[in-house]
Protein backbone atom coordinates (compact mmCIF):
# COMPACT_ATOMS: atom_id res chain seq x y z
CA UNK A 1 0.00 0.00 0.00
CA UNK A 2 1.30 3.43 -0.99
CA UNK A 3 0.06 6.85 0.04
CA UNK A 4 0.22 9.22 -2.93
CA UNK A 5 -0.33 12.95 -2.88
CA UNK A 6 -1.44 15.31 -5.60
CA UNK A 7 -0.75 19.04 -5.36
CA UNK A 8 -1.72 21.62 -7.96
CA UNK A 9 -1.65 25.37 -8.36
CA UNK A 10 -3.09 27.26 -11.32
CA UNK A 11 -0.09 29.33 -12.41
CA UNK A 12 3.70 29.14 -12.46
CA UNK A 13 3.86 32.10 -10.06
CA UNK A 14 1.86 30.32 -7.36
CA UNK A 15 3.59 28.21 -4.74
CA UNK A 16 2.94 24.54 -3.91
CA UNK A 17 4.68 24.68 -0.50
CA UNK A 18 1.56 24.88 1.68
CA UNK A 19 -0.01 21.85 -0.05
CA UNK A 20 3.24 19.87 -0.05
CA UNK A 21 3.76 20.59 3.68
CA UNK A 22 0.22 19.41 4.52
CA UNK A 23 0.62 16.26 2.39
CA UNK A 24 4.01 15.47 3.94
CA UNK A 25 2.61 15.97 7.45
CA UNK A 26 -0.22 13.55 6.55
CA UNK A 27 2.37 10.88 5.70
CA UNK A 28 2.29 10.95 1.90
CA UNK A 29 5.12 8.90 0.41
CA UNK A 30 5.17 10.33 -3.15
CA UNK A 31 3.73 13.65 -4.29
CA UNK A 32 2.73 14.45 -7.86
CA UNK A 33 2.96 18.23 -8.41
CA UNK A 34 1.43 20.31 -11.15
CA UNK A 35 1.34 24.01 -12.06
CA UNK A 36 -1.60 24.08 -14.46
CA UNK A 37 -5.08 25.51 -14.37
CA UNK A 38 -7.68 23.07 -13.07
CA UNK A 39 -9.89 23.62 -16.09
CA UNK A 40 -7.38 21.94 -18.39
CA UNK A 41 -8.37 18.41 -19.26
CA UNK A 42 -4.81 17.24 -19.89
CA UNK A 43 -2.87 17.22 -16.65
CA UNK A 44 0.19 15.00 -17.14
CA UNK A 45 1.04 14.53 -13.46
CA UNK A 46 -2.52 13.54 -12.57
CA UNK A 47 -2.52 11.09 -15.48
CA UNK A 48 0.78 9.60 -14.24
CA UNK A 49 -0.64 9.25 -10.75
CA UNK A 50 -3.73 7.47 -12.04
CA UNK A 51 -1.52 5.01 -13.97
CA UNK A 52 0.47 3.88 -10.91
CA UNK A 53 -2.48 3.34 -8.55
CA UNK A 54 -3.13 -0.16 -7.21
CA UNK A 55 -5.79 -1.60 -4.96
CA UNK A 56 -5.13 -0.63 -1.35
CA UNK A 57 -3.37 2.64 -2.25
CA UNK A 58 -4.51 6.01 -0.97
CA UNK A 59 -4.62 9.39 -2.71
CA UNK A 60 -4.39 12.51 -0.58
CA UNK A 61 -5.09 16.09 -1.69
CA UNK A 62 -5.10 19.32 0.27
CA UNK A 63 -8.54 20.35 -1.08
CA UNK A 64 -11.04 18.79 -3.50
CA UNK A 65 -10.62 21.58 -6.05
CA UNK A 66 -6.93 20.67 -6.40
CA UNK A 67 -7.69 17.34 -8.10
CA UNK A 68 -10.91 17.93 -10.03
CA UNK A 69 -12.02 20.36 -12.72
CA UNK A 70 -15.69 20.16 -11.79
CA UNK A 71 -18.18 18.24 -9.68
CA UNK A 72 -18.70 15.89 -12.61
CA UNK A 73 -14.95 15.26 -12.90
CA UNK A 74 -14.70 14.70 -9.13
CA UNK A 75 -17.51 12.13 -9.29
CA UNK A 76 -15.82 10.36 -12.22
CA UNK A 77 -12.55 10.24 -10.28
CA UNK A 78 -14.28 8.97 -7.15
CA UNK A 79 -15.97 6.20 -9.14
CA UNK A 80 -12.59 5.23 -10.62
CA UNK A 81 -10.97 5.19 -7.18
CA UNK A 82 -13.80 3.07 -5.81
CA UNK A 83 -13.55 0.61 -8.72
CA UNK A 84 -9.77 0.31 -8.21
CA UNK A 85 -10.07 -0.14 -4.44
CA UNK A 86 -8.20 3.12 -3.80
CA UNK A 87 -9.03 5.32 -0.81
CA UNK A 88 -9.27 9.08 -1.25
CA UNK A 89 -8.55 11.78 1.33
CA UNK A 90 -9.10 15.53 1.14
CA UNK A 91 -7.36 17.04 4.16
CA UNK A 92 -9.04 20.45 4.19
CA UNK A 93 -12.52 19.08 3.40
CA UNK A 94 -12.31 16.32 6.06
CA UNK A 95 -13.13 13.57 3.57
CA UNK A 96 -11.60 10.12 3.94
CA UNK A 97 -13.15 7.22 2.03
CA UNK A 98 -11.45 4.73 4.34
CA UNK A 99 -14.00 5.82 6.99
CA UNK A 100 -17.73 5.07 7.04
CA UNK A 101 -18.69 8.75 6.55
CA UNK A 102 -16.19 9.18 3.73
CA UNK A 103 -17.53 6.12 1.92
CA UNK A 104 -21.08 7.39 2.44
CA UNK A 105 -20.16 10.78 0.98
CA UNK A 106 -18.60 9.29 -2.15
CA UNK A 107 -21.37 6.72 -2.64
CA UNK A 108 -23.88 9.55 -2.42
CA UNK A 109 -21.90 11.47 -5.05
CA UNK A 110 -21.81 8.39 -7.29
CA UNK A 111 -25.57 7.94 -6.89
CA UNK A 112 -26.15 11.58 -7.81
CA UNK A 113 -23.99 11.11 -10.90
CA UNK A 114 -25.95 8.00 -11.89
CA UNK A 115 -29.22 9.86 -11.35
CA UNK A 116 -27.96 12.71 -13.54
CA UNK A 117 -27.02 10.24 -16.33
CA UNK A 118 -30.45 8.58 -16.09
CA UNK A 119 -32.26 11.94 -16.25
CA UNK A 120 -30.26 12.97 -19.33
CA UNK A 121 -31.05 9.61 -20.96
CA UNK A 122 -34.77 9.96 -20.20
CA UNK A 123 -34.82 13.52 -21.59
CA UNK A 124 -33.09 12.37 -24.76
CA UNK A 125 -35.55 9.51 -25.26
CA UNK A 126 -38.53 11.79 -24.57
CA UNK A 127 -37.21 14.38 -27.01
CA UNK A 128 -36.73 11.78 -29.75
CA UNK A 129 -40.20 10.36 -29.12
CA UNK A 130 -41.76 13.85 -29.30
CA UNK A 131 -39.89 14.56 -32.55
CA UNK A 132 -41.04 11.26 -34.07
CA UNK A 133 -44.65 12.00 -33.15
CA UNK A 134 -44.28 15.23 -35.19
CA UNK A 135 -42.89 13.30 -38.16
CA UNK A 136 -39.19 14.03 -37.62
CA UNK A 137 -36.72 11.17 -37.53
CA UNK A 138 -33.68 12.51 -35.73
CA UNK A 139 -30.10 11.67 -36.56
CA UNK A 140 -28.04 13.24 -39.29
CA UNK A 141 -29.81 14.50 -42.39
CA UNK A 142 -29.31 12.19 -45.35
CA UNK A 143 -27.22 13.34 -48.31
CA UNK A 144 -28.85 14.37 -51.54
CA UNK A 145 -29.46 11.31 -53.68
CA UNK A 146 -27.94 12.87 -56.82
CA UNK A 147 -24.72 13.76 -54.95
CA UNK A 148 -24.42 10.20 -53.64
CA UNK A 149 -24.98 8.74 -57.12
CA UNK A 150 -22.41 11.13 -58.59
CA UNK A 151 -19.85 10.19 -55.92
CA UNK A 152 -20.37 6.48 -56.58
CA UNK A 153 -20.02 6.97 -60.37
CA UNK A 154 -16.83 8.99 -59.88
CA UNK A 155 -15.42 6.30 -57.59
CA UNK A 156 -16.28 3.47 -59.97
CA UNK A 157 -14.73 5.33 -62.93
CA UNK A 158 -11.36 5.21 -61.15
CA UNK A 159 -10.57 8.59 -62.75
CA UNK A 160 -10.77 10.56 -59.49
CA UNK A 161 -9.05 10.47 -56.11
CA UNK A 162 -11.12 10.19 -52.95
CA UNK A 163 -10.26 13.83 -52.13
CA UNK A 164 -11.47 14.97 -55.54
CA UNK A 165 -14.73 13.03 -55.08
CA UNK A 166 -15.37 14.46 -51.63
CA UNK A 167 -14.64 18.01 -52.79
CA UNK A 168 -16.85 17.72 -55.86
CA UNK A 169 -19.83 16.14 -54.09
CA UNK A 170 -19.57 17.42 -50.52
CA UNK A 171 -19.82 13.84 -49.24
CA UNK A 172 -17.25 12.88 -46.62
CA UNK A 173 -14.83 10.03 -47.13
CA UNK A 174 -16.53 8.05 -44.35
CA UNK A 175 -19.98 8.53 -45.90
CA UNK A 176 -18.69 7.58 -49.33
CA UNK A 177 -17.25 4.31 -48.02
CA UNK A 178 -20.48 3.63 -46.12
CA UNK A 179 -22.53 4.05 -49.34
CA UNK A 180 -20.07 1.85 -51.24
CA UNK A 181 -20.36 -0.86 -48.56
CA UNK A 182 -24.14 -0.82 -48.96
CA UNK A 183 -23.72 -1.61 -52.66
CA UNK A 184 -21.77 -4.80 -51.95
Amino acid sequence: MMIFGYARVSTEEQNLDMQVDALTKFGVEKIYKEKLTGTRKDRPQLEELLKVLRSGDKIVVYKLDRISRSTKHLIELSESFNDMGVDFVSINDSIDTSTAMGKFFFRTMANIAELERDIISERTKSGLQAARSRGRKGGRPSKKKDKVEMAIKMYKSKDYTINEITEATGISKTSLYRYLDKLN
